[in-house]
């Protein structure tokens, strides 16, 4: 069986619900379904819960009652029977209620939950019924039954593979099995929500409990590009990734996935395919455990980075240095994308930069403090361990017209990192597309 994920552009408009159903039904074989909510949906019900963190309840209905015309509009259009129109509509109606009954109580953040999960609930029960109401034999598994968090807010992987696979044993034949992304139940039996990665996390969590063929995330773009491309023309997709490749590209930039939420098909062994809804046929990118010697796939970029250097001439052999340093980040629950250090200093990155203040005075303790912002970090991901002798050196050629911060390079076989101003952003991407990609797909040089 393979896991298929649909994002909210995927099923965001009428039309969109009907070719998505028609997509997942195509080839007749049986499919576990994770949908997110309707785009826009989950930005209302945020603006709901904003309204009522203000104590501002009218303007919380106004929302309200706006959310629930554009859904009884698309009610309207997507059935094409009175009975599935009236029944989805009586149960979307009932959901709306309850949202108009919160901002009669006390709010709280468990109540902000409970709204933020009504978009995949109403979501999946249009699809599910309007797959019923075509003759498709589908049931509708409610993900606050199957997905739970343990009390580090981490999943709870043994009770969701066993809550899965019970629930699939409970109700086999199914054509298809429809679930909601994004939400749970945490160790305390309260609606919650995965965070990182949202839905596509669920698809990667369901597919590792049960062990699925390929775990599929459809979304509107065809698989995870070499470069960014709405900066750099003549991108390509990459056809294939090893996990730790997408990862490090997903955590540099790459927004088509979260960089932690592939990890349960990784440690399965469950490969994950990256699809577009707008184009079916195009073959997308496989991440698998599988690594392509002596390639580079990928750029990425991550912008909003500031660089903090620290110079100390007592730093010179002295024990436990580092350490002081890394204590003052953690304190302040601030974390490091890149470090590079000297006998005389050490400058690091970070992108959080809530407690900035207060940690470059820490860091004033132990040397000069020099504070550099608006950096770019950009990422050369492949195959980049010791043995491809001058893979690096293609990489730095390549910016050798640019201002280069930092760069590390060893502390990944499958990365080296640069930062850069982010005015210099720009060209840096075009000139690694000029260097590392125009003439080859996937660059395979030196030898």
């Amino acid at each position: 069986m393979k896991v298929l994920k649909f994002g909210g552009t995927s099923v965001g408009s009428v039309q969109r619900m009907k070719e998505v159903s028609k997509l997942i039904t195509s080839d007749g074989e049986p499919k576990f379904v994770v949908l997110s909510a309707m785009s826009g949906t989950t930005n209302s019900l945020v603006e709901i819960s904003d309204y009522l963190y203000k104590k501002n309840p009218e303007g919380a209905n106004t929302v309200i009652n706006q959310l629930e015309s554009k859904y009884m509009t698309h009610i309207q259009e997507l059935y094409s029977t009175d009975e599935w129109r009236l029944r989805t509509e009586e149960l979307i109606k009932e959901i709306f209620t309850s949202l108009r009954n919160i901002t009669k109580t006390l709010f709280t953040s468990f109540e902000e939950k409970v709204i933020l999960a009504q978009g995949e609930i109403m979501s999946t029960n249009m699809v599910n019924n309007y797959m019923q109401e075509q003759g498709i034999h589908s049931i509708l598994l409610s993900a606050l039954d199957i997905i739970r968090t343990d009390k580090n807010a981490e999943p709870d992987f043994n009770y969701i593979r066993e809550k899965t696979v019970a629930q699939i044993e409970a109700n086999p034949g199914y054509e298809v099995y429809i679930t909601q992304g994004f939400i749970c139940r945490n160790a305390y039996g309260e609606i919650d929500n995965l965070l990182r990665g949202g839905s596509d996390y669920t698809a990667c969590l369901l597919g590792a409990a049960i062990e699925a063929e390929e775990i599929q995330i459809w979304t509107d773009i065809d698989g995870m590009h070499n470069n960014d491309p709405r900066i750099v023309e003549g991108t390509e997709p990459v056809r294939q990734l090893y996990f730790e490749e997408a990862a490090e590209l997903a955590y540099f930039g790459a927004k088509i996935l979260h960089p932690t939420c592939i990890q349960p098909a990784k440690f399965a062994g469950v490969p994950v395919r990256l699809l577009n809804t707008m184009d079916p046929s195009a073959p997308g990118t496989i991440i698998n455990n599988r690594m392509h010697r002596g390639t580079i796939k990928a750029v990425a970029a991550k912008s909003g980075i500031t660089c903090i250097g620290i110079q100390s001439s007592r730093m010179l052999l002295a024990s436990g240095f580092l350490r002081k340093v890394f204590e003052i980040f953690e304190t302040y629950k601030t974390s490091i994308d890149m470090i590079t250090t000297s006998e005389v200093g050490v400058s690091v990155t970070v992108d959080n930069l809530t407690n900035i203040n207060a940690i470059v005075d820490e860091l004033k303790k132990y040397g000069t403090v020099s504070v550099e912002n608006d950096m770019c970090i950009v990422c050369v991901v492949g195959d980049l361990s010791s043995q491809n002798v001058g893979f690096e050196t293609l990489a730095t050629d390549a910016l050798k017209q640019i201002p280069v911060r930092m760069i590390s390079y060893g502390g990944s076989s499958h990365n080296i990192s640069f930062v850069v101003a982010e005015c210099d952003k720009q060209r840096t991407l075009r000139a690694l597309q000029q260097t590392l990609f125009t003439y080859n797909d996937h660059v395979r040089r030196p030898s």
